[in-house]
């Protein structure tokens, strides 16, 4: 910042604390992810898509339009992701009987042990990284961060 201040003292650049370290954070935590996901034979987007399905609850299944919804992807993109997860066995296509057209993607057994055994590895290292903060400062970051990204989604509305 102060590089920025010296080189362009007309610049208000005060969101650059902030926004640099968001930015580098999210690197860092996917980096983190990556790492750990590659232990299980999984990439960031792998592990999004069966999580999604996972936190649905029985019988852990959306339509394709609801996952690339949720998943912020187009529709090709989720069609890529669900043939290779197919492929390795850990969603299905499942043809709704009364309209052949209809079809809902869901995990098998194999994705749902697969994204059982992942998540409470995952979930642990994260945790740590935020043992620092007491409960205070953990509720007060979240708190800032739902708003911050709700301010986010309304700029791109």
């Amino acid at each position: 910042m102060a590089q920025w201040q010296q080189q362009s003292p007309q610049l208000d650049v005060s969101g650059l604390a902030i926004v640099g370290r968001v930015l580098r954070i999210a690197r860092l935590l996917e980096k983190h992810r990556e790492t750990v996901l590659a232990d299980f034979g999984l990439n960031v987007w792998s592990f999004d898509v069966l999580a999604t399905l996972r936190r649905q609850g029985p019988p852990y299944q959306l339509k394709p339009t609801e996952l690339y919804s949720l998943l912020m992807l187009s529709s090709g993109a989720m069609t890529n992701r669900i043939d290779r997860l197919e492929q390795d066995g850990v969603v299905q296509r499942i043809r709704d009987p009364d309209d052949r057209r209809s079809v809902s993607v869901q995990l098998t057994s194999k994705g749902i042990e697969l994204t059982d055994s992942v998540m409470p590895v995952l979930f642990a290292k994260e945790n740590q990284f935020l043992a620092q903060f007491s409960n205070t400062e953990t509720e007060t970051l979240i708190e800032l961060l739902r708003r911050f990204l709700l301010s986010l989604n309304e700029v791109e509305k």
